[in-house]
């Protein structure tokens, strides 16, 4: 197969009236099929224009990240977020059309059973009575991307991007650290109605958009736009109570220990990422750790050396940042070159490891299963693909002192606290969520007094006292998730959940956890979380007390590590 560098790959708006047209041919070549062949037919030309759009809009979305000053890249997402919600409707009709067919039954036995199951929960989520709305979240979203891609933050005499003044946040220094977040939080004190307002905004139109669907609320929606097809908020409930009873105990016991030995009376929210006096930082350079990331994939398995070849011929990363790229960090890729994308920003800290190996951990899975990949299901559910992401960083253990030196023991123990300390985290931003959605008139003041209970109930062990605006309860406002990825979140923690199993298994025999990781990578979208699961002889979270194996075993491994 042949490979375009990232650069090279060609953009061209879709001409919004051909690509109707062509989908209103299928819609009725759906409708007018004599067999399930040419309903698989009509299936397969939807698809390949499907792709093309997304290719188009995934190019234009990346590339506006890239340079949110770029007038051009700005006018077309205006473009997609017009015509996506459009699209979206006929794509609904030609959905339901296919469902309706006499053929269906004949055409399912040629089709993943799960395509079927999407399909039905697609017809659930748009409608041409919701456009205007589908149409103002684009552009909600796409205006809170661009205000936190412009955002800076004053410290010490420079304005500074968040992922630069991150670098500040995770200091060795108490008081540097204390600084930095009060940086963060004086430049959302300030932009605190923008941020307060814009969400209102969103929370409202997307409740208005599930109860014209005939939700109760955005919670249902949500779900069904995540595609979960395996789980529902009533399992998410007993995750988070496994969470609450088997893991908060322990982190709050193993912080207890880390800031005695730190000499800290008691832990604030500026020593969360704090595991030791002078946390490990890496020994190279952005460049350096690229080539020692390529070095560690050839040396892990021909699979993975492949995949970095590909990379770095593509010049498949962004790492760097500046002033006017967005602050985040993800993996894209684009369908019709079957082609991921690295986007990132290095800060000099053991996060930009993290991109080598969790960001090179959603590209690896979607390389190796591009090929045998089905349109509609994709890398499959956030949880399943931030599962490949979070076990190859553990997978990376392996090679921690190419980056790291003598400090890889040490960066081992603070990955895997951080990686352990994370999960109430997440718990939050996703518990918090759902409550807003379920409370669409909650006032800015009742959100953040939310965020703070919630903070005591799943973090008790650290606040935010004394931290300029943030004390208030407002970390939450700068969780990009919350804003622009509706429900996206619990997903890191299932994963995180799943990718502990990995490790485990990999310290007891690397190569055969290795190998179960790929197969279970290339089986990516093709099954149901939980299927993918006991594929890999994982036991799933959402089974009660499913946790508490897992607190043990960690709480050993980092004893070990100390």
């Amino acid at each position: 197969m042949s490979y375009v560098k990232i650069k090279d790959m060609q953009y061209e708006r879709p001409d919004l009236e051909k690509v109707i047209s062509k989908i209103k041919e299928q819609i009725e070549a759906v409708k007018n099929a004599k067999g399930p062949q040419d309903l698989l037919n009509a299936r397969e030309s939807y698809n390949a224009e499907s792709e093309l759009v997304g290719t188009m809009a995934r190019l234009a979305s990346t590339r506006l990240n890239l340079n949110s000053r770029d007038e051009f890249y700005e006018k077309e997402m205006d473009f997609f977020n017009s015509a996506l919600p459009q699209l979206q409707i006929y794509d609904v009709e030609f959905t339901k059309a296919f469902l309706a067919s006499p053929h269906l039954s004949e055409a399912k036995k040629k089709l993943n059973p799960l395509v079927i199951t999407m399909m039905e929960l697609s017809v659930k989520c748009a409608d041409e009575r919701v456009v205007a709305e589908m149409q103002k979240e684009n552009e909600l979203t796409t205006k809170y991307s661009k205000f936190v891609s412009e955002l800076t933050y004053d410290f010490r005499g420079e304005r500074l991007t968040l992922g630069a003044l991150r670098k500040y946040m995770q200091d060795s220094d108490r008081e540097t650290r204390k600084e930095a977040y009060n940086s963060l939080g004086k430049a959302l004190s300030e932009n605190s109605e923008f941020l307060d307002g814009i969400y209102d905004e969103m929370v409202k139109v997307r409740h208005q958009m599930a109860t014209k669907l005939g939700y109760e609320n955005y919670v249902g929606l949500g779900y069904n736009l995540m595609q979960r097809t395996c789980y529902d908020k009533e399992k998410i409930a007993v995750f988070r109570e496994n969470v609450k009873r088997d893991l908060v105990p322990v982190i709050t016991r193993l912080k207890g220990e880390l800031a005695k030995r730190l000499g800290i009376e008691e832990m604030k929210l500026y020593d969360d990422n704090t595991y030791s006096e002078n946390d490990p930082t890496p020994i190279l350079d952005a460049q350096g750790i690229l080539e020692a990331g390529k070095e560690m994939y050839h040396e892990m398995s021909p699979e993975t050396a492949k995949f970095i070849d590909v990379m770095f011929e593509t010049d498949a990363f962004d790492v760097m940042p500046r002033e006017g790229k967005w602050t985040g960090g993800y993996m894209t890729f684009f369908p019709i070159y079957k082609q991921p994308f690295i986007f990132a920003n290095f800060n000099g800290t053991t996060a930009d490891i993290d991109v080598i190996t969790h960001e090179a951990g959603h590209a690896f899975a979607y390389f190796v299963g591009a090929e045998d990949m089905t349109p509609e299901l994709s890398l499959g559910g956030m949880e399943t693909a931030e599962t490949h992401s979070m076990s190859m960083e553990f997978f990376a253990w392996k090679y921690m002192d190419k980056f790291f030196g003598d400090k890889a023991q040490a960066y081992k123990y603070k990955h895997l606290f951080s990686a352990l300390s994370f999960i109430p985290y997440g718990i939050i931003v996703d518990y918090f969520q759902q409550i807003v959605y379920e409370n669409p008139n909650m006032t800015p003041a009742e959100r953040n007094q939310l965020w703070a209970r919630l903070e005591k109930e799943f973090r008790p062990w650290m606040n935010a006292q004394g931290i300029e605006y943030l004390e208030k309860g407002t970390r939450w406002q700068y969780q990009n998730h919350i804003f622009q990825s509706p429900f996206y979140y619990v997903d890191y923690c299932l994963a995180q959940a799943v990718a502990f199993e990995f490790l485990c298994l990999s310290l007891e025999n690397y190569e055969s956890a290795l190998a179960t990781y790929i197969d279970h990578a290339r089986r990516t979208g093709n099954y149901s979380f939980v299927d993918l699961l006991s594929f890999a002889g994982i036991k799933s979270p959402f089974e009660n007390g499913a946790l508490n194996g897992i607190a043990d075993k960690i709480e050993k491994l980092l004893n070990k590590l100390q």
